[in-house]
């Protein structure tokens, strides 16, 4: 399997994931206790966007994760192979998700 083109996809990602996170940040800081400048609803909403904030730099830190493994597994030329069953991945599976680490049948099984 020729791996560049996945390379790329992966490295791509990776790039759009850091520069969102770069911007993100500044949302998920600790929302203030001065409820003099903040009102009870205003400061509600903040700690419920800062949740949001929170969660989705979880899932781009696990994303960011895959990706870096995915490459790691391109450079020791094990890109490509099911982790559950040792079976070759689809083209069109790496294609949708180029960090999947299993075969879609080891996937539907794990229920991922």
């Amino acid at each position: 399997m020729d791996t560049t083109h996945f390379k790329r996809l992966l490295e791509s990602r990776q790039a759009e994931l850091l520069a969102i996170g770069d911007s993100g940040e500044q949302a998920a800081a600790v929302v203030e206790l001065d409820q003099a400048r903040v009102g009870r609803l205003s400061r509600m909403d903040a700690m419920q966007q800062q949740a949001m904030a929170q969660a989705a730099r979880g899932r781009r830190d696990a994303e960011l994760r895959a990706i870096t493994q995915a490459l790691a597994r391109i450079e020791s030329g094990e890109y490509g192979w099911c982790l559950a069953c040792d079976e070759e991945i689809a083209a069109g599976r790496l294609q949708v998700d180029p960090a999947a680490t299993l075969c879609i049948q080891c996937a539907e099984r794990a229920g991922r």
